[in-house]
């Protein structure tokens, strides 16, 4: 079923645009594929009929959100690729990559093809406690399916666990229960499945009792503020929580960390909910460290290419990839750590460092990482 235009503009009241192609001009990856927000929402206004499967170029958004940050008008030009994904994903025209992940999360509740009961693997030797539906605690740690999967970034999930038992926090984790927040495939356009998951989640999230949710992924975050119902529990990213423990002297810093650190605001924390400072007054206040600023940091910062779905599929793109743009940023100001605070960034980075060449020039962490060491 193809999208209407003038449907698609009274849907997401596009009719403000006034074509003045900041959306375009702004869009880190249309400078390396045909990505073009204006011109969507052009032929929306001139009520084309679209045919998303002849257009490769919806997939190469990342939903960074620089093009709503852009927009004088506030329209949020994104969602007309989000509009498009989701037509070709009702007419069944799915890539197999994308097509995997999205079956993953449905029968495994994780999008890396990996077993519910593998889910807590990273708990082994932790003795972290796993919330029982009688019980409560003070606060509920959401893992997110890459921290809890990838083996890198469960160095991250180790890290969060000292810190919080460095602060006394009477802290639980859901275990295998745990399931996908669905943020990605809200992303890619499959809004049935998105639902399904969120109405699942927060009718578990209800068998519990605990004040106060934190996650690790700013994705898991985001779509827990904004695309679900009100929920009777506050949801932070764990950089408030940890800047709010520091600022009461609840969590302080035994250690030094001698390093020159710069940082890098993942879109889904920065542009899409304006959570900018929290992340630097924890850097700033661990011992010894030396604070970098990117000259593209904030509401400017580089996407690492990690969202929209981005993690599952290969870009079409030709030219340099944005987290080698970023690393390259990074190493040129001298900076012996590139930190950042979202499990997509941190491998986008990464591996950005070895296809760059910046392996002994350079290291990608985790701001929770850095805490840790410090501690």
């Amino acid at each position: 079923m193809a999208v209407e235009g003038a449907i698609l503009c009274k849907e997401l009241e596009l009719y403000g645009c006034i074509q003045c192609g900041r959306c375009s001009g702004g869009c880190p990856v249309s400078a390396r594929s045909a990505l073009n927000p204006r011109k969507l929402i052009y032929e929306a206004l001139l009520n084309v009929r679209f045919v998303p499967v002849e257009r490769p170029e919806i997939w190469e958004c990342t939903t960074c959100a620089t093009c709503a940050e852009r927009c004088p008008k506030k329209v949020q030009p994104y969602q007309v690729v989000l509009s498009l994904r989701s037509d070709v994903i009702e007419g069944g025209r799915v890539k197999p990559a994308l097509r995997d992940a999205m079956e993953s999360t449905l029968i495994h509740g994780n999008p890396w093809g990996r077993g519910r009961e593998k889910r807590s693997e990273w708990m082994a030797g932790e003795e972290v406690r796993v919330l029982g539906e009688t019980e409560s605690a003070d606060l509920l740690y959401f893992v997110c399916c890459t921290a809890s999967y990838d083996p890198r970034v469960q160095n991250l999930t180790r890290a969060m666990v000292k810190v919080l038992r460095g602060a006394d926090i009477r802290f639980a984790v859901l275990g295998n229960a745990e399931t996908c927040c669905a943020n990605e495939m809200g992303e890619l356009g499959e809004k049935g499945l998105f639902e399904m998951i969120r109405d699942s989640n927060v009718e578990l999230f209800r068998k519990y009792s605990f004040p106060l949710m934190m996650t690790t992924s700013p994705h898991c975050f985001h779509t827990f503020v904004n695309d679900y119902p009100k929920m009777p529990f506050e949801v932070v990213h764990y950089t408030q929580l940890m800047s709010r423990l520091i600022n009461e002297e609840q969590l302080k810093f035994t250690g030094e960390l001698a390093k020159k650190v710069t940082y890098h605001d993942p879109c889904f924390l920065g542009k899409q909910n304006r959570i900018f400072d929290e992340p630097r007054h924890i850097l700033r206040s661990i011992p010894g460290l030396e604070y970098l600023e990117m000259d593209r940091s904030r509401e400017r910062s580089l996407c690492c290419e990690g969202g929209g779905g981005r993690m599952w599929m290969e870009s079409e793109g030709s030219g340099e990839r944005l987290a080698e743009v970023r690393v390259k940023d990074a190493v040129s100001m001298g900076s012996e750590i590139l930190a950042t605070a979202c499990p997509f960034c941190l491998l986008t980075l990464e591996d950005a460092v070895k296809t760059t060449g910046n392996e002994d020039r350079i290291q990608v962490r985790d701001i929770v990482e850095l805490m840790a060491e410090a501690m």
